[in-house]
């Protein structure tokens, strides 16, 4: 089990941010960014199973900047307001509310960064225009496209599904031009959020093929 803890941006603002630490040593820390579902029980438990691979992880609740401690399920009116809350986001708050989550890992040692749906696209905002990380890897990150022309300042690692409705694989395909240096692995037979194990998407098999190329990735890059 994690803790609450609180993180203090440079603009000013206090958000919450769930943190699991591992059982020994920690190898370094993994910044853990959510769907738009907020740091729900699924967000806690990537956090928790970046712990047990011995990372220090850091979930920060980043629509606490609209609504403190908002956490929602995944019906069809949960879905509504986690959209209309992350449309209220501006993406200079989230980059320096990410920034706090990065500073604190940073105590740990080396950062690395992994999001999700929403968060996916935040990972891949923050590889571009946060200091500190060592590596980000994003899970089906819905607005990669529309900033493919960003350039990273550390390594990426990218994961998709084949079957996304919302990320087509004509948008993968110009992700890949324009990062033809970036590894963007594409998953068979897998929609939308496919490593939510409480969405009907969830495809355990791809799930386990992401998870150790990205375990992979931070040992490579992290520790």
């Amino acid at each position: 089990m994690g803790t609450q803890i609180e993180l203090k941006t440079r603009d000013g603002h206090t958000l919450g941010a769930y943190k699991a630490e591992p059982s020994g040593s920690p190898k370094g820390a993994v910044v853990v960014i959510q769907e738009i579902f907020g740091v729900n029980q699924h967000v806690r438990n990537l956090a928790d199973s970046y712990a047990k691979a011995g990372y220090v992880a850091i979930a920060p609740a980043l629509f606490d900047r609209v609504e403190k401690n908002l956490e929602v399920g995944y019906g069809q009116d949960d879905f509504q307001k986690g959209r209309e809350t992350r449309g209220k986001l501006k993406d200079d708050g989230i980059v320096a509310d990410v920034q706090a989550a990065i500073d604190e890992a940073a105590k740990t040692g080396k950062v690395g960064i992994v999001g999700y749906c929403f968060g996916g696209a935040v990972s891949w905002m923050a590889a571009c225009h946060c200091k500190g990380l060592a590596a980000a890897a994003t899970y089906y990150g819905g607005g990669i496209h529309a900033k493919k022309d960003d350039k990273p300042n550390c390594p990426v690692q990218m994961h998709f599904g084949d079957k996304d409705g919302a990320i087509p694989l004509n948008q993968i395909h110009e992700i890949k031009e324009a990062h033809p240096d970036i590894p963007v692995f594409v998953y068979d037979d897998s929609g939308h959020g496919f490593c939510c194990d409480e969405r009907d998407s969830f495809n355990e098999g791809a799930c386990q093929r992401a998870r150790e190329r990205t375990l992979s990735f931070f040992a490579q890059n992290v520790g």
